[in-house]
């Protein structure tokens, strides 16, 4: 009996190995949806005649719907295993691509077909991160996450690059068709893949719609700054927030946020990444107005060879971090970000070289940031918190990346960004960008101050 029970374990090891490295492919094309839009914004608003606050949100409707599935396949692995959560989002990331391309013509379609993309994209790295948790060794997760994080950034970085081609060759409609791609593992993961046991726990329904409710309210007021959104979006949390206590199974267990650590940890990710992500997107228009570049050079001259060397940077984090710990990683990552972002606020106009170049930096600090905050995340958490809490962790970056893209499309319509009033780039058209990096300085140090917190905490 006990063989018996020890060869069924090496079986479903292996299938864990193989089933990984599939989720690897989907995860890239995943992910690549995120940025992959980005260079196309500008044409979007003007196909449509809208500004750039209502254009963002072809982005932010996408990472939304993946922040909040993050979290919601992270608990249904915790009910059904992994097997059929991802299926199902591996289907619904398809109908939402298709739907796209067929109904490019009208904006709230397109809008809506990025939100099914996102509701069903999110199935793939928030699966992941359960499977390192669960199955891989405290001691080798550095590296394994330094992997995964490496598919992610090269997902990121090779977006625009595909998307300014694709935008400037053809239209930017048939950015829908590319990750239809990830249907090619369906098979894999239906043969392959084992049915796991089955809980008889319910999803908490109500707890999902107040917590989408007050996201998407907050990521409206970011765009608009209208009090109508944020007075909505703070009594929908509100009422999340009393609505998990009383339930017996509550989407988000009110103990995670007791334990202050993660919780710290989860808000430092959450800055870090969303003042990154809300820089990529300024990049497009900062180079449309100073240079008039078109898509396809903004993506491949631009953004693509500053991230070239994103995969190398994520294996490079993992490795790192096993060998020098989490802190000093941190503080490396953290250097390179603040620092680029400083530079990019004086001299960004120089010449389009140096935000190449700055990119390179800033991408690399990513790589490493990515890494620390997942693994200090994992270190917090107990076997039985890996699901619901790697989930969570996923939800608040994958948001904070949605609301930093909102934020930077509300910005631009700000007129009070065109008045000079600090020390900022040359050119008169830069200005604006100047001191939009001047708040993602402050953002990101913000973010580095939170994690240092962590450190003080475990000294007490």
């Amino acid at each position: 009996m006990e063989k018996e029970l020890y060869s069924e374990t090496e079986k479903s090891v292996h299938q864990r190995k193989s089933a990984f490295g599939w989720l690897s492919f989907v995860a890239f094309f995943s992910v690549m949806n995120e940025t992959v839009f980005n260079v196309a914004l500008p044409d979007i608003a003007a196909d449509f005649g809208v500004p750039p606050s209502a254009a963002g949100w072809v982005n932010t409707s996408f990472i939304l719907s993946f922040a909040v599935g993050s979290i919601i396949y992270s608990r249904i692995s915790d009910m059904y295993g992994l097997k059929r959560p991802l299926l199902i989002g591996l289907m619904i990331y398809g109908a939402g691509s298709l739907f796209g391309m067929l109904a490019h013509a009208y904006f709230p379609a397109v809008i809506f077909a990025r939100f099914l993309q996102g509701a069903g994209a999110s199935a793939v790295p928030a699966l992941i991160m359960v499977m390192i948790t669960r199955f891989v060794r405290s001691e080798d997760r550095g590296k394994a996450f330094g992997i995964v994080g490496s598919l992610v950034a090269a997902g990121e970085g090779v977006g625009p690059a595909i998307g300014g081609v694709i935008v400037h060759y053809i239209h930017w409609s048939f950015l829908f068709l590319p990750p239809m791609a990830v249907l090619l593992s369906v098979p894999y993961f239906s043969g392959r893949l084992t049915d796991e046991a089955v809980s008889k726990r319910s999803m908490d329904v109500l707890g999902v719609c107040l917590l989408s409710l007050g996201i998407v309210m907050f990521a409206l007021f970011t765009a608009q700054y209208r009090m109508l959104y944020i007075t909505a979006g703070i009594l929908a949390l509100s009422g999340f927030a009393l609505h998990i206590r009383r339930v017996k199974h509550p989407f988000i267990e009110p103990s995670l946020f007791s334990n202050r650590t993660f919780v710290i940890i989860v808000l430092s990710g959450c800055l870090l990444l969303g003042t990154v992500a809300g820089f990529i997107s300024m990049v497009p228009y900062m180079m449309r107005a100073v240079y008039h570049m078109s898509a396809d050079t903004i993506g491949g001259g631009i953004i693509f060879p500053g991230t070239i060397g994103v995969i190398f940077f994520g294996f490079l984090s993992g490795a790192l971090v096993d060998r020098f710990g989490n802190r000093r990683v941190f503080s490396l990552g953290l250097t390179l970000i603040a620092a680029s972002f400083v530079a990019a606020s004086q001299i960004g106009d120089r010449a389009p070289w140096v935000m190449t170049a700055l990119l390179v930096s800033t991408f690399c600090g990513l790589s490493f940031i990515k890494t620390v905050i997942s693994n200090s995340a994992s270190k917090t958490l107990k076997e039985e918190e890996a699901g619901a809490g790697m989930g969570i962790l996923s939800f608040a970056c994958f948001l904070s990346e949605g609301i930093g893209i909102a934020f930077v499309g509300g910005l631009l319509t700000i007129p009070e960004f065109d008045i000079p009033f600090l020390p900022a780039m040359g050119h008169e058209k830069a200005v604006k960008f100047s001191y939009m990096l001047f708040l993602f300085t402050a953002f990101a140090l913000a973010g580095g101050l939170l994690y240092v917190l962590t450190g003080r905490r475990k000294k007490r």
